[in-house]
Order: structure tokens, then sequence, then C-alpha cells
């Protein structure tokens, strides 16, 4: 799939990149096992809600990812992106994914992307355990 690396605004003569190109470029390197690239997506001090809590930080963050490519990062791994909907500095995914452990059922973020960085996302899914 090609990705979008569109700018969408400057900030003290930087290029920025758009909502869409940040959340693209987060759904590639997640689906390329790079969690280095999926953490640099992040500001630093963003602040990521789940189901099972709030994580703050770039550092807890990468807890959070480093289970999610271990899962996800297993052969016969599939995701589908069913939705990217973006409006401004916001954006939302829908997804469904299968693993060799789950069926996800449903998977949804959202993200509010200023100045070119992920500053805030919840992430909620329905997962059920495979037989």
């Amino acid at each position: 799939m090609k990705m979008d690396t569109g700018v969408q605004r400057e900030s003290r003569g930087q290029k920025l990149k758009s909502t869409e190109a940040v959340v693209k470029n987060h759904l590639k390197c997640f689906g390329e096992g790079d969690l280095e690239g999926i953490l640099s997506d992040y500001a630093p001090a963003a602040v990521l809600f789940t189901t099972d809590g709030i994580l703050r930080g770039r550092e807890a963050i990468r807890q959070l990812f480093i289970a999610m490519l271990a899962e996800f990062g297993q052969p016969g791994t599939a995701f589908t992106l069913q939705e990217l909907l973006v409006d401004g500095d916001h954006a939302f995914i829908l997804w469904t994914a299968e693993t060799s452990d789950h069926r996800y059922e449903l998977g949804t973020d959202t993200f509010y992307v200023p100045d070119g960085k992920i500053a805030v996302q919840s992430f909620a899914s329905r997962k059920t355990e495979k037989a």
C-alpha cells in the first residue's frame, strides 16, 4: 500500500506531517513490527487511553506495543483496516484482526495529532480467545 507523506502546515520553518500521514505511518510501522517507528509518531508526553488504564509518555506506550507486536508479529496474523476517517488534527480507525491466539472482532482507535505528533490516542477492541 502506498503511504501518503503529505504536509499539513509549517511551524517554525519545519514541515509537519498531516494527521493522515502520521496515522498511515503508524499503521505501516505496526505492520512491519517497527517499534521505534511507532514510537516516533508520539509526542513525548502523549497519553493513550485503553480499557486497561491510561498510559502516559512514550516509555509507558512502548510497553503496550512490545506486547502487541509480540502477538501481531506471529505467523498467520491478518489485520484489516475497515475505515480511516480524518478531520483536521483528529483521526479514527476501525479494524479487525486475527492472530494465532485471538480473534479481534472489532478494533478502534481515535487520535489527536497536533503539530505532526500523536498527543492523545484511545484504543479499544473486542477480542475472543481462539480455542
